[in-house]
């Protein structure tokens, strides 16, 4: 702790106040911001890639009673603000949910955090299907016979043929998508859940650090994309295929 006591005084000295840090209530605030920030992408991230599978899947279907709803809920999506989406999902949504539920006796049980992940996770996931579907459309004609000649089913084609290819011809822009998505777990925020941005705004409020935070903020965004960039650049060289993209 004196340590932390003297790299504080240090930074004080060049104006940079994160005295914030030796006081354990916000400290410890801090820190649970950093945790729910962490848990939002943990969730989102798998959650966005199996909606957006599931859309692709729909899209291309060749069926009209599964393409056209899939295509209007991805242009609805993708042309309309993910704030506006939240605020519709919890303020909306939540708020008829919970008066159905009172009038049968029963309580509400999503919560904030929960309107965070599926209200982000179904805004990326739109984009995840049309890379996904652009992916799926680029297979060779070729490898579609080849695999009918097998006798493969139009479903055994799609999740033994079609997806994994359209994964990796996908890839570079999926991942692009979930650095996005990374970033965008800062609008929790908006709806009071206890992210980063929120409990940094809670402190900053108290304190008037404002620039000390914003730059703590930056620094653990920035982390966490570089972590999801390097491990898409890793999966882009293990799912790498000889004769495909080259």
């Amino acid at each position: 702790m004196e340590t932390v006591g003297g790299l504080i005084a240090a930074l004080k000295a060049i104006g940079l106040n994160y005295g914030f840090l030796l006081d354990t209530a916000e400290r410890t605030a801090f820190l649970r911001g950093l945790r729910v920030s962490l848990e939002l992408c943990v969730l989102t991230i798998p959650v966005s890639l199996a909606a957006g599978a599931l859309l692709a899947a729909m899209l291309t279907s060749g069926r009209r009673v599964l393409a056209a709803p899939a295509r209007a809920f991805v242009e609805l999506t993708r042309n309309t603000p993910t704030l506006v989406q939240l605020y519709c999902g919890f303020l909306v949504l939540n708020m008829l949910i919970t008066q159905w539920l009172g009038q049968h006796g029963g309580s509400n049980p999503l919560t904030p955090f929960f309107w965070v992940v599926l209200v982000v996770s179904l805004h990326k996931a739109v984009f995840h299907a049309e890379a996904l579907r652009a992916g799926i459309e680029a297979v060779p004609r070729v490898t579609l016979e080849a695999a009918r000649s097998l006798g493969f089913s139009r479903r055994q084609m799609l999740a033994r043929v079609e997806l994994p290819l359209a994964v990796r011809f996908a890839l570079p822009a999926l991942v692009n998508n979930l650095v996005d998505l990374v970033k965008m777990t800062a609008l929790a925020s908006a709806i009071a859940v206890g992210d980063v941005t929120y409990e940094s705004i809670m402190i900053w409020t108290q304190r008037d650090n404002v620039l000390e935070l914003l730059l703590l903020i930056l620094a653990w965004f920035g982390l966490l994309t570089w972590l999801v960039s390097v491990a898409g650049r890793w999966l882009e060289r293990r799912l790498r295929m000889p004769g495909y993209g080259q």
